[in-house]
């Protein structure tokens, strides 16, 4: 007896299993496909991406392989071409492209810097970056009050580039003369308990120097 109820409950949901196919079949299958072209076309577009990169990848690499080769025209001609397409590495070939006009035209190369510093779609870090490569072109010519006006903004506690800025500032300050100003800088630098070695040993240098000079 109760084989026969089994029978009738296998069978009505047979019944009902068709009719819900019957009359959502059409969806269901309409779903599906959707999901599986769906994921076929996230996962083509992750592919097509990896593809892009590692091809940009490749570009930037031989780009460099060109600057490390002493062909400072063809690397710059190469960054260039990069720093056009835009991308992942749209922002760092312009870097480098002004890091290879510096080897001919200093001037030239502090314009392509600022033109980066100032321009608000480039992250903050490479805008700072930017201003700071710079004022290393510029350190041993400006004066201090123009080195001042491009660098204190970074040479603040906080500043990612603050070590840099600092010394650049107390570097153009002591070549200008103004004693009060590279005290100033040097002394941030010497208090400050993360300034690197390398930092600290050449702004003692200079300090030890000042003072020779300050004597004589």
């Amino acid at each position: 007896m109760a084989d026969i109820f089994q029978e009738v409950d296998e069978e009505v949901r047979r019944e009902r299993l068709k009719q819900f196919w019957d009359r959502y079949g059409g969806l269901v299958m309409a779903v599906a496909v959707v999901i599986v072209l769906g994921v076929g076309g996230w996962r083509g577009y992750h592919w097509w991406e990896a593809k892009k990169a590692a091809e940009a990848g490749a570009v930037f690499e031989s780009a460099i392989s060109l600057a490390a080769q002493g062909k400072h025209a063809e690397a710059e001609a190469a960054f260039e071409a990069i720093a056009a397409k835009g991308g992942a590495y749209g922002v760092l070939a312009r870097l480098r492209a002004a890091a290879e006009l510096a080897q001919r035209d200093r001037d030239g190369a502090v314009k392509r810097y600022d033109e980066i510093a100032g321009d608000a779609s480039v992250p903050r870090p490479l805008r700072d970056l930017a201003q700071i490569r710079a004022g290393l072109l510029l350190v041993d010519a400006a004066p201090y009050d123009a080195m001042r006006a491009r660098l204190e903004a970074l040479a603040g506690p906080d500043g990612a580039f603050r070590h840099t800025a600092r010394e650049l500032l107390a570097l153009s300050a002591w070549r200008s003369g103004n004693a009060a100003a590279a005290r100033q800088w040097i002394d941030a630098i010497l208090s400050d308990a993360e300034t690197p070695p390398g930092t600290r040993a050449r702004t003692e240098m200079l300090l030890a120097l000042g003072a020779t000079e300050a004597k004589s």
